[in-house]
């Protein structure tokens, strides 16, 4: 059993092209949150035995996670950016290093749908960011490193 420990764990983003990509490590960032889950539909039928039936049907993905507050930062400037400018933002959410072989996690272009700043007394300003897929060439899909 490979157990991984959060802090091991590693958020991407894409610099360069989505066929190419130039994986940036974002430094800037704690407490990561990977939420995959899917709509359902009921399927029940009296074959079923009193029983309720249901299938998946489409799936649905957030990144969620908390930075600090550092406009000198090129990460915490593309996610304001893409946030400000309603452009889209490629991310991989992995296990691990990226180069790493095994490593795993969702990779998908998305849209930064929250940006919200907290200006706690005797903290850091910090942002908490949403991420979530959006419409692309290249759909959202579980990257596994070789």
């Amino acid at each position: 059993m490979a157990i991984r420990l959060g802090l091991d764990a590693k958020l991407y983003r894409n610099t360069a092209s989505g066929g190419a990509p130039t994986w940036d490590l974002v430094g800037n960032v704690r407490d990561v949150t990977l939420n995959l889950e899917t709509g359902e539909a009921d399927v029940t039928t009296r074959g079923n035995a009193g029983w309720r039936a249901t299938v998946g049907t489409l799936k649905d993905a957030s990144i969620e996670f908390e930075m600090v507050w550092d406009t000198g930062d090129a990460d915490f400037t593309a996610f304001k950016d893409a946030f400000f400018n309603g452009t889209s933002i490629e991310l991989a959410v992995m296990d691990g290093d990226i180069a790493t072989t095994g490593a795993q996690g969702l990779r998908a272009v998305c849209r930064i749908i929250n940006f919200t700043r907290s200006e706690a007394l005797e903290e850091a300003i910090t942002v908490s960011v949403t991420a979530k897929p959006t419409y692309s060439a290249s759909p959202p899909s579980w990257l596994v490193t070789t």
